[in-house]
Protein backbone atom coordinates (compact mmCIF):
# COMPACT_ATOMS: atom_id res chain seq x y z
CA UNK A 1 0.00 0.00 0.00
CA UNK A 2 2.82 2.27 0.66
CA UNK A 3 3.85 1.98 -3.18
CA UNK A 4 0.47 2.73 -4.42
CA UNK A 5 -0.01 6.04 -1.69
CA UNK A 6 2.99 7.37 -3.19
CA UNK A 7 1.96 7.40 -6.78
CA UNK A 8 -1.19 8.61 -5.74
CA UNK A 9 0.08 11.37 -4.36
CA UNK A 10 2.33 12.02 -6.87
CA UNK A 11 -0.45 12.19 -9.49
CA UNK A 12 -2.75 14.45 -7.33
CA UNK A 13 0.35 16.85 -7.32
CA UNK A 14 0.81 17.06 -10.75
CA UNK A 15 -2.49 17.39 -11.16
CA UNK A 16 -2.42 20.59 -8.81
CA UNK A 17 0.91 21.69 -10.82
CA UNK A 18 -0.95 21.84 -13.94
CA UNK A 19 -3.60 23.63 -12.73
CA UNK A 20 -1.60 26.10 -11.49
CA UNK A 21 0.35 26.49 -14.67
CA UNK A 22 -2.88 26.93 -16.65
CA UNK A 23 -3.65 29.46 -14.03
CA UNK A 24 -0.16 30.96 -14.38
CA UNK A 25 -0.22 31.33 -18.31
CA UNK A 26 -3.85 32.95 -18.43
CA UNK A 27 -2.67 35.32 -15.73
CA UNK A 28 0.63 36.01 -18.06
CA UNK A 29 -1.53 36.37 -21.22
CA UNK A 30 -3.71 39.03 -19.55
CA UNK A 31 -0.61 40.76 -18.49
CA UNK A 32 0.41 40.73 -21.88
CA UNK A 33 -2.30 42.11 -23.53
CA UNK A 34 -2.12 45.24 -20.94
CA UNK A 35 1.41 45.55 -21.71
CA UNK A 36 0.82 45.72 -25.58
CA UNK A 37 -2.16 48.29 -24.87
CA UNK A 38 0.05 50.58 -22.75
CA UNK A 39 3.05 50.30 -25.33
CA UNK A 40 0.07 51.52 -27.92
CA UNK A 41 -1.09 54.60 -25.75
CA UNK A 42 2.67 55.81 -25.24
CA UNK A 43 3.22 55.65 -28.88
CA UNK A 44 0.04 57.55 -29.90
CA UNK A 45 0.71 59.93 -27.15
CA UNK A 46 4.37 60.50 -28.67
CA UNK A 47 2.93 60.87 -32.31
CA UNK A 48 0.23 63.73 -30.85
CA UNK A 49 3.04 65.54 -29.14
CA UNK A 50 5.67 65.43 -32.24
CA UNK A 51 2.72 66.43 -34.34
CA UNK A 52 1.30 69.63 -31.78
CA UNK A 53 5.19 70.92 -31.67
CA UNK A 54 5.63 70.44 -35.35
CA UNK A 55 2.49 72.42 -35.92
CA UNK A 56 3.53 75.27 -33.19
CA UNK A 57 7.26 75.32 -35.36
CA UNK A 58 8.74 74.54 -31.57
CA UNK A 59 11.80 71.98 -31.66
CA UNK A 60 11.87 68.66 -29.37
CA UNK A 61 12.98 69.74 -26.12
CA UNK A 62 17.19 69.01 -25.57
CA UNK A 63 18.36 66.24 -24.31
CA UNK A 64 19.34 66.42 -20.76
CA UNK A 65 22.59 68.32 -19.92
CA UNK A 66 26.06 66.24 -19.07
CA UNK A 67 26.57 68.84 -16.20
CA UNK A 68 23.57 67.43 -14.29
CA UNK A 69 24.72 63.73 -14.71
CA UNK A 70 27.75 64.59 -12.74
CA UNK A 71 29.67 64.76 -15.83
CA UNK A 72 32.17 67.32 -16.15
CA UNK A 73 31.80 69.76 -19.26
CA UNK A 74 34.27 69.43 -21.92
CA UNK A 75 35.76 73.30 -23.11
CA UNK A 76 36.83 74.16 -26.09
CA UNK A 77 40.44 75.70 -27.01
Amino acid sequence: MGVTDRIWGALVSIIKLEDKVTQQTAAMKSQQAKIENLTERVIRLETMLEIALSVRGAALPAPFPAAALGKPKQHRE
